[in-house]
């Protein structure tokens, strides 16, 4: 079978030249298959889009996740230190809040 079998079957109905080695299609024919080839380009490029902004989002998601592990390694050592260690905690909040900021694309 061939590649092309849509447009052998137009051949067969092509218009031929005198010398008979020029076939020339149907515009419409060549038409619809420029549409065709027009939504496959689209679709590839959304595709590649989505790729790209998937790709994105997953850095965003390992920056955070390193983000939330620094600071849960941080609560842990504060909480080690009892009553005393409030203040630092607060610290670490404001310390974690500004690492997720830095975390943003």
């Amino acid at each position: 079978m061939s590649e092309t079998p849509r447009t052998d079957q137009m051949e067969k109905l092509a218009y031929w030249f005198n010398d008979d080695m020029t076939p020339v299609c149907e515009s419409r024919f060549v038409r619809s298959l420029e549409r065709e080839l027009n939504a496959a380009n689209a679709i590839i490029r959304q595709q590649q889009l989505l790729n790209e902004e998937n790709l994105r989002l997953q850095d965003r998601i390992k920056r955070l996740d390193e983000a939330l592990a620094w600071y849960e390694t941080k609560v842990s050592d504060c909480n080690r230190q009892g009553p005393e260690g409030d203040a630092a905690r607060d610290a670490l909040a404001k310390d974690y809040g500004r690492k997720a900021k830095e975390a943003k694309p």
